[in-house]
């Protein structure tokens, strides 16, 4: 079950990744970098959103929805 937004681990990140559901793989290398640049500049909005310690902080990884990329193409 992916975590909430957490503002203490937030503020402890040190690394962001995003996964991408196999539907989307014919999506271009410039569109994917412009939708991980959206989902992860606002990440308490992402609707599967993960922390994972690790020994200098936490990463962040978002897994990307199709209500995410729904909210930030602005549809």
């Amino acid at each position: 079950m992916p975590n909430t937004f957490d503002p203490y681990r937030e503020a402890l990140v040190v690394e962001s990744h995003t996964v991408w559901p196999a539907e989307y793989e014919d999506w271009s290398a410039a569109d994917k970098v412009r939708a991980e640049t959206l989902l992860h500049a606002a990440p308490q909005e992402a609707a599967e959103l993960d922390y994972v310690r690790q020994h200098t902080g936490f990463a962040r990884v978002i897994t990307v929805t199709a209500a995410d990329l729904d909210r930030v193409s602005g549809r």
